[in-house]
């Protein structure tokens, strides 16, 4: 599904991921973690056709990326941002509806068929209840909810997510995450998410690909990639594995 091949990556004449070799299967929920600073959101930047390789190449189901339009991408992948905004105060169902505009021409109109697309988004990430409120009355879970509607509207095969669980609390991370495994089953969509919290990586994503310090360290089971001395490797922090499978930082290292 998406693979890319000796990229490097950056911005500015500054190099932030070099010599990249990744391959994300369909189907997959792939975590990418690591510290701040380490390109997470560069790569998922570049998967998405927003940041141009400065080298190497990006492929598609096979098609080189950079080979396609900007509608071609936005037909095959949604992504979303860590952080975002919105100026206008727009229902919830007026933002979701956004995500049909790669499927139809400027100025056309949303077809009957659009319509049903927006709502089955909007019962698929139980927001429909919120349909025609307003985007600014809802809490921070909310409206991640509905900005996964607005991804799913535009039937993407592919869901890119940037820390979807920043600001919310416990609650809320693990019912988005839940709710993400459970569509890319019952959707088939292949995710490729950002975390920064290990332990939800540990319980939610198939595969994972750690990075630091320019390079993917190491990419794999989430079992046998987060391990202590990988970690340690990575963030300069000693961790313990405890039963149930919980990491636990003992300090700097």
């Amino acid at each position: 599904m998406i693979r890319l091949e000796h990229v490097r990556l950056g911005y500015d004449g500054r190099l932030v991921l070099r010599d990249l070799e990744l391959e994300i299967a369909s189907g997959e929920v792939f975590g990418l973690v690591g510290p701040n600073g380490s390109g997470k959101t560069t790569l998922l930047r570049a998967i998405s056709g927003r940041l141009s390789p400065q080298a190497g190449a990006i492929y598609l189901d096979c098609r080189r990326l950079s080979e396609l339009s900007s509608q071609e991408i936005a037909r095959e992948l949604a992504m979303l941002e860590q952080e975002i905004s919105c100026s206008f105060d727009f229902t919830v169902r007026e933002i979701v509806e956004l995500g049909r505009l790669p499927h139809r021409a400027r100025w056309q109109r949303l077809s009957p068929q659009d319509h049903e697309i927006v709502t089955r988004a909007l019962r698929l990430t139980d927001t429909l209840q919120f349909a025609d409120r307003s985007i600014g009355s809802l809490s921070s879970g909310e409206r991640q909810r509905v900005w996964l509607a607005l991804a799913l509207a535009q039937e993407p095969k592919i869901l890119l997510l940037d820390e979807p669980t920043a600001h919310l609390d416990l609650r809320y991370q693990l019912e988005i995450l839940e709710l993400i495994r459970h569509l890319a089953v019952t959707e088939d969509l292949t995710v490729v998410l950002s975390l920064h919290d290990l332990n939800l990586a540990l319980r939610f994503v198939d595969r994972l690909a750690l990075l630091s310090e320019g390079h993917v360290i190491a990419c794999g089971d989430p079992e046998t990639v987060l391990v202590p001395h990988t970690i340690e490797r990575a963030y300069r922090v000693r961790v313990r594995r405890l039963e149930g499978d919980w990491l636990i930082p003992e300090g700097v290292a």
